[in-house]
């Protein structure tokens, strides 16, 4: 399947006039961020990675090896990344190229000007309204600034490598890159969310995750089957089992197709969603007043949320040891305050 032969695009798609980031993105994205940036020696890192690469390099590569969407090249392209900005009320459009390479694959990079890549693998695998979903995406993580924080990524990973034989130097490296790769996996899951407000339809984001996953048709594959991997692969298994899951997803940029797939419908059958179709959305106009501290506390619900509901073992683990040390430091404190008092002490309020 490509996109020359896909459906018609579906018309009267909802705009969202100044719409703020914030009214999409995952929450633990948003935290995730915010403890990156809180890691000692980041803002440093940042800083010499970004005054390496520069804005224009990434763009001559670019203009070097790849094809440069336009009204003359890949025009049906050129209008969906026009119409995707339109609907997210971005502008700058990004510049949009094509690159060679097998591999289905999409991003968005840069600094200043961010622009979108995708590949001749990508073109191959979905349909237009799949390759809308994906557009839509990359243009999300623009609006969100994901494409620096990508950008710096991919430089920190090849210099890694090239310095793994450094004790020192190397270890604080890494501990930077595994925390980008923590927080990219995450903001994933915002852009996904960007992605379908471009389409604006939940059943062609999923057949991009499970194109992705492995499904050559994805019209004939058995969509609840693909949801119930998904649920399948939290919940089986025991602690060995979970302790896989962490090394398995160590290192990677994406979460896993099917878990991403189950993330998103799940957001699209919810009140938020529903929302920002309405026009209830927070705008882009008001993110200057808004605190930081909000992010952390949407973080932390967002985490507790997935303890509290989550069927794998090991986070069942973890989550009872806390009810336990939490129980158990409740009466420690206790008897201690009951000692602090002591005979005669009034109690206190």
């Amino acid at each position: 399947m490509s996109y020359a032969s896909s459906r018609e695009l579906r018309p009267g798609r909802i705009r969202f006039p100044d719409i703020s980031p914030r009214a999409y993105e995952h929450p633990a994205d948003r935290g995730a961020l915010v403890a990156l940036r809180a890691i000692p020696g980041f803002d440093a890192v940042l800083k010499a990675v970004l005054g390496a690469i520069g804005e224009r390099s990434v763009r001559l590569l670019y203009l070097a090896t790849a094809v440069r969407v336009s009204a003359r090249q890949y025009p049906e392209l050129h209008t969906m990344v026009a119409e995707c900005a339109t609907t997210l009320d971005l502008y700058p459009v990004p510049e949009l190229y094509v690159a060679q390479d097998p591999v289905p694959s999409a991003m968005a990079v840069g600094t200043d000007k961010p622009l979108i890549v995708t590949t001749t693998g990508m073109l191959q695998l979905v349909d237009s309204a799949g390759l809308r979903f994906v557009i839509g995406h990359e243009v999300g993580h623009v609006l969100s600034g994901h494409a620096l924080y990508r950008t710096v990524l991919t430089q920190l990973v090849a210099i890694s490598a090239s310095i793994s034989w450094l004790p020192l130097g190397a270890w604080g490296l890494r501990a930077i890159v595994l925390a980008l790769h923590e927080w990219y996996r995450k903001a994933e899951l915002s852009a996904d969310r960007a992605g379908l407000l471009c389409t604006q339809d939940a059943d062609v984001a999923l057949r991009v995750h499970a194109a992705m996953a492995g499904a050559l048709n994805p019209d004939d594959m058995d969509v609840a089957g693909f949801l119930d991997q998904a649920k399948e692969y939290q919940a089986s298994g025991d602690v060995r089992d979970s302790v896989l899951k962490l090394l398995q997803i160590s290192g990677q940029t994406h979460p896993m197709a099917a878990l991403r797939a189950a993330e998103l419908q799940q957001w699209a059958a919810g009140r938020e969603y529903r929302a920002i179709l309405a026009g209830d959305y927070l705008r882009r106009s008001e993110d200057k007043d808004a605190p930081i501290s909000d992010d952390v506390r949407a973080a932390a619900a967002s985490y507790q949320k997935a303890f509290s509901t989550s069927a794998d073992p090991l986070v069942s683990l973890v989550g009872k040891l806390g009810g336990v040390l939490g129980t158990a430091g409740g009466a420690a404190a206790g008897r201690l305050r009951d000692w602090w008092q002591g005979p005669g002490k009034p109690p206190e309020n």
